[in-house]
């Protein structure tokens, strides 16, 4: 079910205040959260369980949430098989 339109998107409190020590990276623990159009430029932390990912935010990317561009998972690619050829008679 989606959030009412009402109610506008879900942006985390912290994001609003202004942290004057560390200007450069905002960590954001909550992946829920939408992406605010007023920290296009800036670097953010985003958490992921695990570690803090960085992510760069860009035009493109707001509107979208915090979530959808720190991965949980680490992608392995599959090593490529080495299949013998078939003798053709």
């Amino acid at each position: 079910m989606t959030r009412s339109k009402w109610k506008g998107p879900y942006v985390e409190a912290n994001l609003f205040k202004e942290n004057k020590e560390n200007k450069k990276n905002k960590k954001i623990w909550t992946r829920s959260s939408t992406i605010p159009g007023f920290l296009i430029g800036e670097n953010v932390l985003v958490h992921n369980g695990r570690e803090f990912k960085r992510i760069s935010i860009t035009r493109d990317k707001v509107g979208f949430k915090f979530g959808e561009f720190s991965f949980t998972r680490k992608f392995i690619p599959k090593p490529k098989s080495t299949q013998t050829s078939i003798k053709k008679k």
